[in-house]
């Protein structure tokens, strides 16, 4: 199976930043486009390996990769913030 491990820190820098940004509205729609919003502007990580998902994760949970999701995921939820989806 293919798998973009980017995907699920996206999702987790989500959880664990939705509430940082005061005007967001968490509901499902919001959480759709603030991770494909995130993903389109980060570089993906593919694997097919349990091997290449170790190393990746590693890789991923390192203070330089996780602040640039972070970065990403909270401009993402500003961006869906001022213009949400009708």
């Amino acid at each position: 199976m293919i798998l973009n491990m980017m995907e699920r820190h996206v999702h987790e820098a989500y959880d664990r930043l939705r509430s940082a940004v005061k005007e967001f509205v968490d509901s499902p729609g919001h959480r759709d486009d603030v991770v494909v919003y995130a993903l389109n502007r980060l570089p993906p990580k593919y694997v097919v390996t349990d091997a290449g998902k170790a190393v990746t994760e590693v890789a991923l949970d390192g203070a330089q990769h996780r602040a640039a999701i972070d970065v990403q995921v909270l401009e993402a939820m500003r961006h869906v913030t001022m213009r949400p989806r009708s």
